[in-house]
């Protein structure tokens, strides 16, 4: 007797077998998955992105216990100054077109797909430096009190928080 038990099918076809799914995040793992699953219901999303010529667009599109999530658009040339998210961590995912994030490590474009994931303290800019109009997806936990402007010389936080502290997903490496 073959004592190697093996399943026919698809495992994921029959939901008792699966681990119960949590209610709400509790890593950051949790949360860039959750951002990857409201990111795939355009369905949901996209029929609220609107488009402001004077600034950029945003609607907080849902809260749970400790975080929010927020889509954002950018048309061409709108930024977000340099800043960074106070003692909240994020996660940017770009829904359509791209944009270029700018940090003290340096300048790195994200195509649509994109997620970056930031401790606390972490400071950039976000600037859409294309030709055509962006859509983001931003989940911060604990939800964001504050978002701290900086001197546009200094993309270090008072903290000293590098951009070396962002931690690129596997898609964002491929993007790049």
């Amino acid at each position: 007797m073959n004592s190697d038990v093996q399943i026919a099918g698809d495992p994921l076809a029959i939901p008792h077998l699966l681990p119960p799914v949590p209610a709400h995040p509790a890593t950051v793992a949790g949360f860039a998955g959750l951002a990857r699953s409201i990111a795939a219901d355009r369905a949901a999303w996209a029929p609220l992105v609107r488009y402001d010529a004077t600034t950029r667009w945003y609607h907080r599109l849902r809260t749970g216990p400790g975080y929010e999530v927020w889509l954002l658009s950018w048309v061409p040339g709108q930024g977000s100054g340099r800043h960074d998210h106070g003692p909240s961590s994020g996660v940017l995912t770009v829904l359509e077109g791209e944009l270029t994030e700018r940090a003290e490590a340096g300048h790195r474009t994200l195509a649509a797909g994109a997620q970056r994931v930031f401790a606390p303290g972490y400071a950039h800019e976000v600037v859409n430096d294309a030709l055509v109009p962006a859509v983001s997806l931003h989940v911060y936990f604990p939800g964001l009190t504050e978002m701290p402007m900086l001197p546009e010389n200094r993309l270090r936080s008072a903290g000293g928080t590098s951009a070396a502290h962002c931690t690129p997903t596997a898609r964002e490496t491929a993007a790049s």
